[in-house]
């Protein structure tokens, strides 16, 4: 089976967001989320710093292909009628032949509540199973990431897997749930 190289774009646009590829100009606003331990607790790692985020943003900043395991997609998040980032998605091609994608996504906490999450990882679903040609699409998440679940359920994604203290936290052991759906159950 050959492997298709896909063209990603780098914008998507919704009702009320723009999904874009992130610039030198977002670090501070893809910081103030990134920097907040209430945010990486569910992301196994620590906080990002200020450095952090502006290499990510640099080594992105000029889109991926799609075509290679790993190749990924980091969008920010902004509303389509006000400046700022306040949050990311991100698609991930973890396994190019079997044309499966990992979804993620990570919000500034006052955003919560306004079902811009479950917007934005709609339009990358889209994306994934339209224009990308994925067959499946997973999310995993902390089991205690309720915020996360029901966004995953709101897309209409199955929950797969409960997986029991398989990951380790600083000294905390974390559970984990996968949430996945395929191209043809895709309905959006």
């Amino acid at each position: 089976m050959t492997v298709v190289s896909r063209t990603v774009p780098a914008t998507i646009t919704t009702e009320r967001l723009v999904l874009r590829l992130f610039t030198p100009g977002d670090v501070e606003d893809r910081y103030a989320y990134q920097s907040l331990p209430e945010v990486a607790r569910y992301l196994y790692r620590p906080p990002l710093t200020r450095e952090a985020c502006a290499e990510s943003i640099a080594a992105r900043a000029g889109g991926t292909g799609w075509k290679a395991d790993g190749d990924g997609l980091l969008l920010a998040v902004c509303r389509a009628e006000e400046p700022g980032v306040m949050g990311e998605v991100v698609l991930t091609l973890t396994n190019a032949l079997a044309r499966q994608a990992e979804i993620g996504w990570v919000f500034h906490p006052r955003y919560a509540g306004h079902g811009y999450a479950t917007e934005a990882a709609g339009a990358l679903m889209s994306l994934a199973f339209g224009r990308l040609d994925v067959h499946r699409v997973f999310a995993r998440l902390d089991a205690l990431n309720t915020a996360s679940a029901a966004v995953c359920e709101r897309i209409g994604m199955r929950r797969e897997a409960h997986l029991v203290e398989n990951d380790l936290d600083g000294d905390r052991w974390g559970s984990e749930y996968v949430y996945a759906m395929l191209a043809r159950e895709w309905n959006g």
